[in-house]
């Protein structure tokens, strides 16, 4: 067996020649090589990483130390199980030296499932006992608003957690408010301050919505969201909370008591945050249809208002018409005045043509008093035209105001409408309608109880 001292030689030419680091790296995996070159370890699987590679890369742990190890995949591919995180794990291999970083790891042939690791159980211990307390009943879920007013992200402010949840709802609606709660998300104080950040989200009454959440990590890392505390914590929250811890194949306490799990911290941004775009699409949407129907509704109005306008003649339209009849009838009068008055005219100038040629006293006279009587009945004929005409224009008036629906209500009748419709019918009535009943003077609004017909 080899021993992990320097010979004489050796140290003779440590202290003429320095090694290069490449060179102390590999002095060093092959003394450990040649001095563990098959050994056999107990702990827990932690942060199994399976790249596309096919070799495997873990931690095995127990409660005070842990150790890097590696399994090819040459090696993986014989075994009839997979192992999981926190697996208690019995394997065979070799210690090694990893040059390229200078870390210290096992090289696994061989491993055996030795049951499962104390943090696993703790797990499922504290799964099954809250599960049994109903705190992850759907029954027990609060939903998640629509649209938030106000995020309040409890998480490592320096997290890449954080990072990512700011830059989706950056991209999908910014407009919304968020608030980063501080609290370590790692290590033992952590449950602590996760604790005590939901208490002043929840007396700061501003937020409608709560991430709580980190990035991926190995089991230990994410432990603080497996504590008992900060699971009751959740659950007593009356703020809705979105769980977002690690990636999608890690599952803690939290994500079961909380109201909503997302798989990582950007798909709770994508599942809190209203996508903008759809938002404004839809908005366009709505607008334009709107506006359709609007201009539908405007063009039926116009096109049912025309067409009353049509059927209704108004009482003015018929006052204009009978106002026009007494303007003609009144030129035709005064037209008949000027035809006689000329005539007379003429008549008078014929006979002062004979009584001129004559010229005799007496038929002078006499013409002149003929003429004066002549003139006297030209007068008397003109009043008694007038008159006549006045009274056929009090006569028309008259029936003009006859026909009129004001005088109709003026002698006591009364005009009832459902809305703008006129009720001519009681076939057109209903019990218990409203109509306005117009008279002479003002209006009343009236409920039918009973209709005769």
């Amino acid at each position: 067996m080899h021993h992990l001292t320097d010979t004489p030689t050796e140290n003779a030419e440590a202290s003429s020649k320095a090694l290069s680091v490449t060179e102390l790296n590999g002095k060093a995996r092959r003394l450990l090589e040649m001095n563990f070159n098959h050994v056999r370890v107990e702990g827990e699987l932690s942060g199994l990483a399976r790249p596309s590679s096919g070799h495997w890369y873990f931690t095995l742990k127990d409660k005070q130390s842990q150790i890097r190890c590696a399994m090819f995949r040459n090696r993986n591919q014989a075994l009839k199980f997979v192992p999981a995180e926190g697996m208690l794990l019995r394997v065979r291999g070799r210690v090694s030296l990893y040059e390229g970083r200078g870390d210290y790891q096992l090289i696994v042939e061989h491993m055996d499932n030795a049951g499962t690791g104390d943090l696993q159980q703790a797990f499922e211990v504290l799964k099954a006992k809250l599960a049994a307390e109903g705190l992850f009943d759907i029954a027990g879920k609060q939903p998640l608003p629509a649209h938030p007013r106000h995020i309040g992200v409890i998480t490592s402010p320096t997290g890449a957690a954080i990072r990512d949840i700011l830059t989706v709802l950056k991209r999908r609606f910014p407009a919304i408010p968020v608030t980063i709660i501080p609290s370590s998300v790692q290590g033992e104080q952590a449950k602590h301050e996760l604790v005590n950040a939901l208490k002043l989200a929840e007396s700061a009454n501003r937020f409608d919505v709560l991430i709580v959440g980190r990035g991926g990590g190995s089991l230990e890392d994410l432990w603080p969201f497996n504590e008992e505390l900060v699971a009751r914590a959740i659950a007593d929250c009356p703020i809705p909370i979105v769980s977002a811890v690690g990636h999608e194949i890690d599952f803690t306490i939290a994500d079961f008591v909380a109201d909503h799990r997302a798989a990582t911290p950007s798909a709770a941004a994508e599942i809190l945050s209203p996508d903008r775009q759809a938002l404004l699409n839809q908005l366009h949407l709505i607008t334009r249809k709107l506006n359709t129907l609007t201009r539908h509704k405007l063009q039926l109005s116009q096109r049912e208002l025309d067409n009353l306008q049509k059927r209704l003649r108004h009482p003015g339209e018929r006052l204009r018409d009978n106002s026009q009849r007494l303007d003609d009838l009144e030129i035709r009068l005064n037209q008949a005045i000027t035809l006689i008055l000329e005539r007379a005219q003429s008549s008078l100038g014929r006979v002062r043509d004979r009584a001129h040629q004559q010229n005799p006293q007496r038929t002078l006279e006499l013409l002149k008093s003929r003429n004066e009587h002549t003139a006297q009945k030209l007068v008397q004929l003109m009043s008694n035209n007038l008159e006549k005409c006045q009274l056929k224009l009090e006569k028309v008036s008259g029936e003009l105001h006859a026909v009129s629906p004001l005088a109709t209500l003026s002698r006591g009748y009364a005009i009832t409408m459902v809305g703008d419709s006129i009720i001519r019918s009681s076939q057109q009535l209903h019990e218990g309608d409203l109509v306005t009943t117009r008279f002479s003077k003002g209006e009343a609004l009236c409920t039918v109880e009973k209709i005769k017909h």
